[in-house]
Formats: structure tokens, C-alpha cells, sequence
């Protein structure tokens, strides 16, 4: 990663990109409760995991991972990796949502996942998804050979404790803090899977923003919400005990959705907070329409020394392709309110696939859009010198 005050910007993405068809059909299924011959899965998954590694390469984006190929989505995968996950519960709409609810009807709609139900834990929670991982670390290993890429040279990204309590129904703990604690002592193993490969470690945690604020503490105030994050942020610190900071990425946002999100908390209310996490870097949306003012938080509270920004300067919620000169704008924008070492990498807003068979932007259009990033960064590279 490079300063704006000499070098090149760099360039990396959110996580989750488009999946193949074939692929798709093989989560369907997973998610139905039907049975994927083990072979088939490897297969299938493995060669995702290789075209997504080139295609990736071939827009020129600096830092890369594996798509989040073999994964149903960024935060319900961990039923497959933590103990006593199961059922599904109805989900309450966000309460954004609430006010439009004609807008909800077609916000969630998916043919590989049920969003209108929420899966439920029923019991003690432990990490049993070492073999699962080791997998993706295998495959992304195995598709970066011959590429001249390292694998420490990638991210690899992992639900937040807080995230994973926020969007399974607790019917276990009769108390939040235990259940969010008890989520991040399994969770830690996975972290550490991880981070033993060299990679970066990107944590997504939309929770601190939105996921909580809009949905399970909708009627808190900012103050009381506040200090939700605050212990959601120590179970985090927690689970990250042992990781090098200079090795963690936190990506929050308000939500990958297109929805009206007129009730979002405003970042400069949070962002202290965040910064309490042991990390060194955070990426957070500045492309989303309801925030690209909000670049100005950064200059009310700066970012902590030697932090890399990840600002979001593409719009993952329409399919219209951002013109590089407006990723530019948006680059530039940012830094000149950081001091002129702050490290900044350019990204998306979030992910093009956040969850399976669910994209706002059409798979056709994320490569493009990722192109125009690469080259808003080399303009706004020229522009900062």
C-alpha cells in the first residue's frame, strides 16, 4: 500500500465477486439441504476460485483473494463452520425498510438464499470449520501458483463476531454479551487460520454501522448504540488477540442493499469508536449517494497514526459504471482532508456478491466497474502528486 502524497494508489475490493453458474447451483442445492458429491464441490469450486484469481489480475487491481467463491455469503458460511447453527426464523424488516415496505419486497430476492429468514443458534457455539478453510486456502494457493502472486501478498475475509450474533436469532443465551463473546472465542480460530498464511485478514463487521443500528437496536439512541459497538469492538479485540494490527483490514458500511437508508447512523458519530479496534486499516463506503459527504468525518476525527484508509469510491448498488474521473473526484476528496502520510487504497463501496444469487450489479457489470477503479486510481495518483 502507498501514500497520496507521492506514489501510486492502490487498488483492492470488498471480497465477494460474481460466481459461475455452475457454481451457484451447487449452493442452491447446499442450501436446500441437498447433497453435493464432495468431488463435484472441489472441482467446481476450485475452478472459480482459479478464474476469479485471473480475472482479477487481469483488471490490474493490486490486492486480490478467492471472490468468497465456495462461500453461500459473507456472514451465513459460518453455519457451516460453527456449532449448533440450524432452523430458520422470520426476519424482521430493517427499520429503514419498515417505512417502505413495497421497496422491501424485491431488496432481498435471491433463488439461492431465503433473506426473509434469519438462522437460528440453539446451542453452545464452537468452531468446527478448520477443514473448510484449510480448503480455501489450499485452492487460493493453488490458483495463485504460476501467477507470480503470494499468497501474502492477498486478503482473506471473515465475519465479525458481532456480525454473526446481529444476523442469527439467539435462542441459546439468555445474555448478549456472553452470546457475542462466546461467538468470538470460535471465531478467533478462524482468524488465526488465516493469518497464519501471511495474508491480510479482512474482518466485515456492516453491524457497527448499520446492521445493528437499523435491525436489532433500531429504537436505541446514538449514545445507546454507541456503546453496543463498544462491546461489540472488545469482542473483537478479543478474538483478534494474538494477530498482528498491522495485519487486519475492518470493512463496515451501512448495509449492501438498495434501499432508501434515510435512518443510517451518521459516520462521524461512530467513527471514534471504530477506532478503539486493533487494526490498521478500515474501509467505509464513500461512493453510497447517502454518504459520499460524509469524507469530512475524517477530518473531525482523524484516523489513527500509522492506519491505512480504504475508502469506498465505487457504487456497488447500480449497475451504471462509474466514470474514472468521478472515482477521481471521490479519491481526492478524501485525501485532501487526511494528513499527507495517510496511507489510502481505493476500493469498491462492498462486495458484488455479498450473498449468493444476489447482486445489485450484474456480473457483467462488476468487471468494468472494477477497471474504472484501476484507472480513477492512476488519475487521482496523478492528480496528489
Amino acid at each position: 500500500m502507498s501514500t497520496h502524497d507521492g506514489d501510486r494508489i492502490q487498488t483492492t475490493h470488498i471480497g465477494s465477486l460474481p460466481r459461475p453458474p455452475e457454481l451457484l447451483d451447487l449452493l442452491r442445492t447446499r442450501e436446500a439441504g441437498g447433497d453435493v458429491d464432495a468431488e463435484e464441490w472441489d472441482r467446481v469450486s476450485r475452478e472459480a476460485t482459479d478464474d476469479i484469481v485471473d480475472r482479477q489480475l487481469a483488471t490490474g487491481i493490486d490486492e486480490i483473494n478467492n471472490g468468497e467463491q465456495p462461500r453461500v455469503s459473507f456472514n451465513y458460511y459460518v453455519g457451516d463452520r460453527l456449532t449448533n447453527i440450524g432452523g430458520k426464523r422470520e426476519q424482521e424488516l430493517w427499520a429503514d425498510l419498515e417505512e417502505y415496505p413495497a421497496v422491501a419486497e424485491d431488496t432481498f430476492e435471491t433463488d439461492v438464499i431465503d433473506l426473509a429468514k434469519q438462522p437460528a443458534v440453539t446451542g453452545e457455539i464452537r468452531y468446527e470449520g478448520h477443514d473448510a478453510a484449510e480448503q480455501e486456502i489450499e485452492q487460493l494457493r493453488e490458483a495463485l501458483d504460476g501467477t507470480g502472486v503470494d499468497i501474502e501478498d492477498t486478503f482473506f475475509t471473515t465475519a465479525s463476531p458481532s456480525v454473526v450474533a446481529a444476523t442469527h436469532v439467539d435462542e441459546h443465551y439468555d445474555d448478549h454479551a456472553e452470546y457475542v463473546f462466546d461467538i468470538a472465542d470460535a471465531m478467533a480460530e478462524e482468524y488465526e487460520i488465516f493469518a497464519e498464511t501471511g495474508a491480510t485478514l479482512q474482518i466485515d463487521a456492516p453491524d457497527l454501522l448499520a446492521t445493528g443500528h437499523s435491525h436489532l437496536f433500531a429504537d436505541d439512541s446514538v449514545e445507546e448504540f454507541r456503546e453496543v459497538v463498544e462491546l461489540h469492538v472488545d469482542a473483537l479485540n478479543e478474538a483478534l488477540s494474538g494477530i498482528p494490527e498491522e495485519q487486519v483490514r475492518l470493512h463496515t458500511c451501512w448495509g449492501s442493499y438498495e434501499g432508501p437508508h434515510h435512518l443510517d447512523t451518521d459516520l462521524v458519530d461512530m467513527l471514534p469508536t471504530l477506532y478503539e479496534a486493533d487494526i490498521s486499516g478500515l474501509s467505509v463506503e464513500q461512493a453510497n449517494p447517502r454518504h459520499q459527504h460524509e469524507y469530512r468525518a475524517f477530518a473531525e476525527h482523524p484516523l489513527p497514526e500509522d492506519w491505512t484508509l480504504i475508502p469506498g469510491v465505487v457504487d456497488v448498488k447500480t449497475n451504471i459504471i462509474d466514470h474514472p474521473e468521478t472515482i477521481a473526484d471521490r479519491i481526492e476528496r478524501v485525501a485532501n482532508v487526511v494528513p499527507d502520510d495517510t496511507e489510502i487504497v481505493a476500493a469498491p463501496d462492498c462486495g458484488f456478491g455479498t450473498q449468493a444469487g444476489l447482486g445489485m450489479v450484474h456480473p457483467d457489470i462488476a468487471w468494468p466497474k472494477l477497471e474504472a477503479l484501476v484507472e480513477g486510481a492512476e488519475i487521482a495518483s496523478e492528480r496528489l502528486r
